[in-house]
This record gives structure tokens, sequence and C-alpha cells, in this order.
């Protein structure tokens, strides 16, 4: 067999112990679990097992290895082997212990002899030392093939080594360290020869082991142990392992017999050698083991006078202690009493509990109910509410004066309903109540925090007061102890001024009463600390969630109160306000006399506007043209136009009254007076009027603007307006008005500070199939002006589109998706209030995206979804948005498109938050218009509402058309 090893010990110049090359992982793993299990193992105690294997803590890196023990030296000492490497030292049972099973394998190092040769019979112990010295400088860490010739019975393997092109035994051979084999016995005489040397150089010595184990070896004891130990060097320490020490051989099998005669001559002398060799061993151990006890024995006399030394001082302190006793106590007690006088005076004003009691009695004994009425009130409100509705269903003349009349009937039993309501809840203190009930839910969460869900239960208050009755109980039996402690020891002492005071004639029971001392003291001792102890401030968690669970209940009937009194509070408002304004019409009709003259008055200005009209074309195609008669005929017609105006504007107020009339009271007022046209003001959110035309409007054709639709501008009231024309037909109509109603009441929940266009009027055309959009003039405020003449600064943008962003959440709160937004829809007022523009109310959101006026710049405005077919969305605004925004913060730079046709936010020179907003306004998951105000850029901005300038000088642009 050949196989390839690492040398790593040797014993002597032919014998040597090495590792295969192949365990290197075994090693390594060997150590690691060692090091993990070892440190935590027993001990070995009693006789050790010389077969077993066992860990050892090597004494010069204090790291564990595997070993065998190899002879007990003593009680306390152990020569132990180290397996897996080869050499030996002499350890303390302390550093010997056992190891798991799994760790019970065979050694990792084999124990090798060079094949043939032998040490000299006459060789002394320097020539052995440089054998060992030389034959280490060729194994030792050194990677060596060797080939299998025999086995010796004790394991050791008979072998021919050879390192790189070297046969390591010639080459001891020839360094005459070694010398080959001449007799069948040379084996086994060797190894007898070995031991003898190694035994005549121990008669010098006093020791139980070999003098050059312990001697200074710098090739053997100063070097790592070679390549296996520095693969596990987390492990392992650099220093070869343990002291080195030469282990007992066993006698090799003789290959040849030797001579008879030989034997014969050698006996006597070999076996009078062995006895003295014998007799010197044993004297050595004697004398070793002298020492030892000699060194046990002053060992001994030291820890004796140690503790003689320790006991006198104990002594002392007892004296001194017992001296100070009386002193120590009372003072010690004296700083308790104190403690707990300090405790005492700072639960004096806390009550454990009370603050929760309160709050269950408040819940429970001071809770309001629901007033009686309250639901009569409620049934006949329904019944009211349905009646109402039927009327507004009804389209029969006579089934709809049945239903007005059972309508009246529900209406006096609500009015007398509510009026109950209202004296019964008069009775009730709902305000003081529900700040009682705010302030109790404030104090009780500063002490519990925010609570929880509760179940529905009385159990909860009901085990908390056990748990408190209980707690206070124990509390003030722990006091009442400590009292009676305290009042016995007080009693005492008068008793022991009695006992010393020389004038007072009682004297027995002095002896008894001061022997009691002890006990009274420790008593009271005691019953202090226990009261220490006992804190009613500490809860277990047991006691917690008894507190909690009494909390939450109580927070749960503080918000059901609350509730109830919040729905008693509203139905008392409503209550009243119907009251109020049910003595108004509860016994009367609303007419629509006053509408009616306003149109009357209305139609005869008209008629005179018209006349004026007529009579002014005439004029200025009349012979008598003359400018004075034409100033006056325009002054005439301008202020027949401010008549009209102001009567519109009283018929506007007018249908504002009958709507809410129509909405509180009579729905039924729409179809007794159909003729008034109240439903279609309804419908159109107030916007469409009949009264005001066209034509009689003092309008300038916009044709620059109208390459789409008809476009006019005009002045009403001081403030220009545009009259945008939509052509419509009977199908259509309906939709645009439904379009621009819904814009319309959107706009109306904020109005100015909504971020859109106003709509001021929706009119007909009489003589085309046209419907008129009034709506202001800011001309030369669009994004797309501003930009041509003077671009915007980046503060004025994030103002503006601070502003554009309202707009946007204004619309999609009230689902409108605008559809429509570009550099011309966008308006800039005064350079600072954004403002969303109107859109084409004749086409649809999708119809509104596809329009070619989706473009800034290079820039398409249309989102990568609606390329794809998509339909409109708010996201798609908000994509919309985000390259409007892009387009003013670039300026006048060049930039890229992606493939999906989004802008390259990253290669501009821009503001990092405002990039960072962009970066969410392109990507497929988009910022809300609601997040997008909330944004780091627009915190500092400001977006003051600003008035339309009517009085702004600018050259028209097209703004106004651009919707479509």
């Amino acid at each position: 067999q050949v196989e390839d090893v690492v040398g790593c010990h040797v014993e002597d110049a032919v014998t040597f112990w090495a590792q295969n090359v192949s365990r290197c992982n075994d090693l390594l793993k060997l150590s690691c679990a060692l090091a993990e299990a070892c440190p935590q193992a027993n001990a070995v105690f009693g006789k050790p097992d010389f077969s077993k294997i066992y860990g050892g803590c090597f004494s010069e890196d204090r790291c564990w290895y595997r070993c065998m023990v190899q002879q007990v030296i003593n009680n306390e000492k152990c020569q132990v082997l180290y397996i897996d490497y080869g050499n030996s030292e002499v350890l303390n049972r302390s550093d010997i212990v056992e190891i798991p099973p799994n760790l019970q394998c065979p050694s990792v190092a084999k124990k090798y002899r060079l094949w043939g040769l032998q040490i000299p019979t006459d060789q002394n112990l320097n020539m052995f030392d440089q054998g060992k010295k030389f034959l280490s400088s060729l194994v030792f860490e050194k990677e060596i093939k060797i080939c299998h010739k025999a086995k010796h019975k004790d394991g050791t393997i008979i072998v021919q080594a050879e390192y790189e092109t070297i046969d390591i035994g010639e080459e001891v051979t020839k360094a005459g360290f070694a010398e080959k084999c001449t007799s069948s016995g040379n084996s086994k005489d060797a190894e007898e020869r070995k031991v003898d040397v190694m035994q005549n150089q121990n008669q010098k010595i006093k020791v139980t082991v070999p003098l050059w184990a312990n001697r200074s070896d710098d090739v053997l004891h100063s070097i790592p142990r070679g390549r296996f130990d520095q693969v596990a060097a987390g492990a392992r320490n650099q220093n070869f392992t343990g002291n080195r020490m030469f282990s007992p051989k066993e006698k090799m099998l003789a290959s040849t017999s030797v001579p008879d005669t030989s034997l014969a001559q050698i006996r006597p002398d070999q076996k009078l050698s062995e006895e003295k060799e014998a007799l010197r061993r044993e004297n050595i151990n004697l004398l070793q083991r002298q020492k030892e006890l000699e060194l046990k024995v002053q060992q001994l006399k030291h820890e004796l006078q140690r503790q003689k030394e320790a006991s006198k001082k104990t002594a002392e302190s007892f004296e001194e202690t017992l001296r100070t006793c009386i002193g120590t106590k009372m003072r010690s007690l004296a700083a308790k009493v104190k403690a707990l006088k300090e405790v005492r005076h700072t639960n004096k004003n806390s009550h454990f509990g009370e603050e929760l009691s309160q709050a269950i009695n408040v819940v429970t004994e001071g809770c309001l109910t629901v007033p009686c009425s309250l639901g009569k009130l409620q049934k006949i409100w329904t019944e009211y509410d349905l009646a109402q509705e039927r009327i507004q269903l009804c389209r029969n003349a006579d089934e709809r004066d049945e239903l007005i009349i059972k309508r009246n009937e529900v209406q006096q039993n609500l009015y007398l309903a509510a009026e109950e309501l209202i004296l019964e809840v008069d009775q009730l203190p709902l305000s003081e109540r529900s700040r009682t009930l705010q302030e109790l839910s404030t104090s009780l969460e500063m002490v519990y925090g925010q609570g929880s869900e509760a179940d529905d239960s009385e159990e909860a208050f009901q085990r908390f007061f056990k748990w408190k009755s209980v707690k206070m109980k124990k509390f003030t039996c722990v006091r009442n102890d400590t009292d009676t402690a305290l009042q016995i020891l007080a009693d005492w002492f008068s008793g022991i001024l009695k006992c010393f005071d020389l004038m007072s004639e009682a004297s027995s029971g002095f002896e008894e009463m001061v022997g009691n001392a002890d006990e009274i003291l420790k008593k009271v001792e005691l019953a202090i600390c226990e009261e220490l102890n006992t804190d009613l401030n500490e809860h277990d968690e047991a006691e917690k969630g008894i507190i909690v669970s009494a909390y939450n209940e109580v927070i749960r009937n503080i918000r059901q109160e609350q509730s109830m009194i919040a729905v008693i509070q509203n139905r008392y408002l409503a209550s009243v306000e119907f009251k109020k304004e049910a003595e108004e019409w509860l016994n009367r009709r609303p007419d629509i006399n006053n509408l009616l003259s306003i149109k009357k008055t209305m139609k005869s200005l008209k008629a005179q506007l018209r006349w004026k009209l007529v009579e002014k074309n005439n004029f200025e195609e009349s012979d008598d043209y003359s400018e004075l008669e034409m100033t006056r005929i325009k002054e005439e017609i301008a202020d027949l136009r401010n008549r009209v105006l102001q009567e519109v504007s009283k018929e506007q107020e007018e249908y504002e009254k009958l709507t809410y009339l129509v909405q509180k009271w009579f729905p039924e007022l729409p179809l007794i007076y159909p003729e008034a046209g109240i439903l279609n003001y309804m419908n159109s959110g107030g916007l469409l009027t009949s009264s005001l035309e066209r034509d009689l409007l003092d309008a300038e054709p916009m044709k620059e603007l109208s390459t789409k639709r008809p476009l006019v501008c005009s002045e009403i009231q001081g403030q220009k307006v545009l009259l945008k024309g939509y052509s419509v037909d009977i199908s259509s109509e309906a939709k645009v008005i439904e379009r621009v109603a819904k814009y319309h009441r959107a706009w109306d929940q904020q109005k100015e500070k909504s971020g859109l266009l106003q709509l001021l009027f929706l009119l007909f055309c009489k003589s085309d199939p046209l419907v008129y959009l009034m709506v202001p003039y800011y001309p030369g405020a669009s994004l797309g002006a501003l930009q041509a003449d003077t671009p915007l600064t980046l503060e004025e943008a994030l103002k503006v589109m601070k502003g554009v962003a309202q707009g946007l959440q204004t619309l999609h709160r009230a689902n409108i998706v605008h559809g429509s937004l570009h550099g011309n829809n966008v308006f800039a007022v005064n350079r600072e209030q954004g403002i969303v523009g109107d859109f084409d109310f004749t086409k649809s959101e999708e119809q509104r995206a596809a329009a070619n006026s989706m473009v800034v710049s290079t820039l398409s405005l249309v989102s990568p979804e609606l390329k794809m077919g998509q339909p409109a969305s708010p996201a798609s605004d908000m994509y919309a948005y985000g390259c409007l925004l892009f387009w003013l913060c670039v300026q006048n730079q060049e930039f890229g498109l992606k493939e999906d046709g989004t802008p390259e936010v990253n290669v501009v020179v821009m503001d990092d938050k405002v990039k960072a907003l962009l970066l969410n306004l392109f990507c497929c998951n988009r910022l809300t218009a609601e997040q997008v105000l909330k944004d780091d850029c627009f915190l500092i901005v400001d977006t003051t509402p600003v008035s339309p300038q009517p009085d702004e000088k600018h050259e028209p642009c097209e703004e106004h058309d651009s919707e479509k």
C-alpha cells in the first residue's frame, strides 16, 4: 500500500508520526467540534479508561485535542497521548474531559517506523537527540510518500519513506543515526536498547518522564504542527501540541532466528541490567513522591495559616458587630421608618383605582337615555321624505293633488313631533353631558393610553371592583400590621424608660421586658419591609388585564353615549330649523308672481333694447347721420343692457329661492308652474338662462380665435367675458347641459379656491342651433402665451402649478376627467394663480384626449396608456400635468424621449425636489393630485386666490379656443 502523508511528530531516528493528506477536512471538523463540546464537558474522575478517547487541553495554546491516557502519575496528573498528532504531555485531571460518542473515531495520525533500520546499541543520548532532529528535518511538515512493508502488534507500520527523490531511510543510515537490521531479533533488541538509553539517562534526574521531554528543542517545540494545523489555524494555536515524550513501544515480530549461543551469553547480563534499571526507576519514583508530599505539606501549612488569619478577622468582625449591634439595628430601623413615612406621605393623595372607579360610575349612573319622542319623530320624518319623493315623481295632476294633501297632513304631524322633541331635549343637559364625557375620555387616555375595542359586557366592571376590593383589603391589613407593630415598639420603649428610671418604684418584670426586645424589633422590621414592598401601582399581567378590560369598557360606553348625543343634537337642530321654516310655509303655498313680474319687466326691456338696436342700425345708414345723436342712442342701448343684466341677476336670485323651496318643501312647484322653467334651471346647476340672449349683447367677434367654433368677446358689468358657441342638436343638448352642470357644481364647492375656471352663464341663440357658454376672459394669461413672451421663473411656475393641481383635485373628487389639459388651457393669472380651464363639453373624455392640441413644444401630453387604447383617467390627467411642469422647468434645455414617449428627466438640470416629483408623475403608479399638493416642492408655495383683472391690456391669444 502506498500513501501520501505529512509528518507531524518524531520519536527517534527511525520512528515518526504522520497524517494522511486526505484527512485535512476531518481534522478541521474535529477541531471545531472539540472547541464547542469540551468547555462544557465533565472532567475525568476516578480511574480513567486507557482504551477510551478523551479531550485534552494542550498546555501551550489552551486548545482542545483528542487524547488517550497512557499512564496515571498521581491523583492529580496523567500522561496522555494526542492521537491525532503523536506527541505526549502530562496534564492535570481537570484538563482531561469526556467527549461525545460521535468524536470517538480512529486517530488521524499513525505511527510509522523506517523499514530495515534500527538504532545502534551503543548510541548515547546526544546521538539519540541528533538522530531525532535529523529525521525531523526530513519528515516534519513535509509531504512524503510511504510504502507499507509490515505492521507491529501495537499498530506501528513498517514503511519505506521517500521525500521527493530522497530515500529517507538511506539518509538516516548515511548520517550514522541508524543501522540496518542484521538478525531476527534486531527489531526487538533495538526497541529495548532505545528504552535502555532512555532509562540510563533518567538515573540522573528525579522525574517520572524522560529527560528530553522537558528539554528545549527549537526544532520540535517552537514550530507549528504542520500543514493540517495551518488549515485549522482559526481553531488551533501555532505551537506544537504538548511536550515531547516518547511512548513505550511494542516489540516487533522477528523475521529471522538468532543463534542460541548468542542468547545464552546475553541473558545473564541483560537480566542484571533489567533489575538494576527497575531499582533505579523505583528509587526515582520514591524520590519524586517524597518531593510531592513535602510540597503538599507546605501547601497545607500555608492553607492552615490562611484559614487562621481569616478566622481571626471573622472573629474580630463579629466582635465589632456585636459591640455596635443595637446601634446598627436601631439606625437601620429608623431609616426604614423614615422611608415608610415618605411613602405614606406620597400615597396620601393618591387614591388607588379611584379615577377609573369614578369613570365607571359616570358612564353607568349618569348615562342619558334616548328621548321617547325621537323614535316617533324619525318615523314621521321618513314618512314625510317618502311623501315628498312621490310628489316629485308624479306626473298626473289629480293624483298629484291627493299626494299634496297627504303630504300636508304628514307635515303637520312632523311639526308637532318636532315641537315635542324640542321640548323634551331642552330638558336634557346634552352640552354639559357631552363636555363631561369628553373631559373624562381625555383624562383617561392620558393615564391609560388609547382604548381598544371591547365586548359589550358588564362583567369587566364587576371584575374590576372585586379585584380593587381584595387589593385594598390586603393593603389595609398590611398597613394595620405595621401600625400594630410600631405601637408595640412604642409601648416597649415606654416600659424601658421606667426600667431605667431610678426614681420608679416598679421593678418586677423588667428582665422579661428587656429580653423580649429582639422579637419586637424583628416583627417591626418585617412589618415595615412588607409594607414598603407592597406597591398598589405595580400589577401583574392578570391585574393589568382586569384594568385594561374595565378601561376599554368605559371608553366603549363613552363613545356609544357620545354618538347617541350627536344623533339627538343633529335631530334637534334639524327640528328647530324645520319648525322655524314650517311656521312660514305650513298653511300657505309659494307662488311665482315675483319671477313672472321680473320676466315681464325683462321682456319689455329686451323689446326696447331690440328697437334701439334697430334704430341704431338704421341711423348708421341714414342720410341724417349725426355723431351726437349716435352717442345718445349708444348710451340708451348701454343703459338698457345694464337694466336687462340687473333683471337677469334678480331672476337668478328668484330661481335660487324657488330651487331651495323645491328641494326642501314643495317639489310640486315645477309641475304646477312648468312655464317658469324651474327644472331647466336646476338641471343646469343654475347656469342656464333664457332671458339673456347673445344678440342683445355688445359682442365683438374673435375671428383669430374662432377657427373651430364661434367665439365672441363682450363685457358684462365691467368684466370681460368670452362666449363660446357650441353646435348642438336635440340629442346632444341634454348631454352638454349635464356636463356643464357637473363641472359647475364642482367649482361651486370651493368657488375661487377650486382652481377651476368659473362658468358664468349658459344661454341659447334663437336664430341658430347654438348654445353659448359664458366664461371670464384672461387675455395673454395662458401658459403658452406667457412662455412665448416672458417665461415663468421656477418660483412662479411652482405657484401656478400648485393651483393647477388644486383644480385637478377638485375635478377628480367630482369624478370628472379633464382629458384636455395643455399649455393653452391652463392660465396663470397675474403670473401666480394657476387655473385649470374648461373643456369641450360636446366631447367625451376620450375624444378630448385624442385632440391634436395635446402637445406642448415637442412633447406629447398624451399618456402611454392612452396611446395603447386605454380610456382616459385621472392618472392620464396627472401625466399631462407632469409634462406641463417639466416643460415649464426645462426652459430651453434639450431633452430626449424614452420608447414610450416619456421625457428623460435625469439628463436635465433642474431642482432635485422637482425632479423627484416628475419621476413620480411619469411612472406607472403615478401620484394623485392630492398627493402632489403635499409634495415638498409646494410646501412653501402660497396660492392666494387672485381676483380676475378685467382691465388687463394684452394682445388676444388663442388660449380660450384651445380646449376643443
